[in-house]
């Protein structure tokens, strides 16, 4: 059987036009949850990561609006907050599931430390969406009292960004491996890790958030995985999209899809990151990237959904 690192991303977690209740997130996670099972009982060795944007951000938030009253947390702690949050519902969701169709599996979340290095020109130029999704008119207002870096999100709205630097090293790597070889379901690297830099050995950290995607791809290279499953809200990677050009790809090479990241085909805010995602997973000596939904799942393990990204 394999091995296989599996990224759910932050938003599926908190969807949109939701306020991001623990209600609410239960639900999701719940529903994200059993697609998963699946492959759990076809004897795979799994690995969850996810996103943490949204919830990173509205931890921003609390934090900001409460300096008055107990100390604001740096973003560093917040990213290792969040994960411990997520992880424990997910880790609570898979229990729960796994007992009812009486799977015989431990499962266990590891707080992941993730190496950037300080002079990566992202602390420059921040682009990473975190929290809510604001209108214009909101907008308008947080810039009358505080300054932010903002972008307009695929044309939902405007959020805040923060720097992403690009993951160099898991920290926790050797923890994870001796759980999988426990054959313990795994969740770790939540919401790309909790950034760090490293001198002489001792570790800081650092105030931003790393793209899951590309800890996702770092980890499963790290941890030697046979399948990266990069989920995303569609089934498949197409180009043209939104568009009555749509093609929809099943299989496209790392030259396919250079070319098409060149040809503007996948954005900067959505599609972009997991296609690089997938090239440095890769390129990193990785051989299978399925890029689909999470419904999906078994569809495109089979070669019947979802898109293969080949060398």
């Amino acid at each position: 059987m394999s091995k296989i690192v599996l990224a759910i991303g932050g938003n599926a977690i908190i969807k949109e036009g939701q306020k991001g209740t623990i209600q609410e997130q239960q639900q999701n996670i719940n529903e994200s949850v059993e697609p998963v099972l699946g492959l759990i009982e076809q004897g795979n060795t799994v690995v969850i990561t996810h996103g943490n944007g949204p919830q990173v951000g509205n931890a921003l938030i609390k934090s900001q609006l409460a300096e008055a009253v107990v100390p604001a947390f740096p973003l560093a702690v917040l990213n290792a907050e969040t994960q411990g949050n997520l992880g424990y519902l997910i880790q609570q969701a898979f229990r729960n599931k796994m007992a009812e169709r009486n799977i015989g599996k431990t499962v266990a979340t590891v707080v992941t430390q993730v190496v950037v290095s300080k002079e990566d020109p992202a602390f420059q130029s921040p682009t990473k969406p975190i929290g809510p999704f604001y209108t214009q008119e909101q907008l308008d207002k947080i810039l009358e009292t505080e300054k932010i870096d903002y972008v307009e999100d695929s044309g939902r709205g405007y959020r805040r960004v923060v720097a992403s630097p690009k993951p160099t090293k898991i920290i926790e790597k050797e923890a994870i491996n001796a759980l999988l070889d426990k054959e313990i379901v795994v969740i770790t690297a939540g919401g790309g890790g909790i950034p760090v830099a490293e001198e002489n050995g001792v570790l800081t950290g650092v105030d931003a958030v790393i793209d899951k995607d590309f800890a996702s791809a770092l980890l499963a290279a790290e941890i030697e995985a046979d399948y990266l499953f990069i989920l995303t809200g569609v089934a498949q990677v197409a180009i043209h999209f939104g568009t009555p050009q749509q093609q929809n790809l099943l299989e496209m090479s790392i030259d396919d899809a250079l070319r098409y990241m060149e040809e503007g085909h996948f954005p900067k805010g959505s599609m972009g990151p997991k296609i690089e995602a997938a090239i440095l997973f890769l390129k990193k000596g990785g051989k299978n990237v399925i890029i689909t939904s999470i419904d999906k799942l078994e569809d495109a393990l089979a070669g019947k959904s979802g898109t293969r990204v080949t060398l």
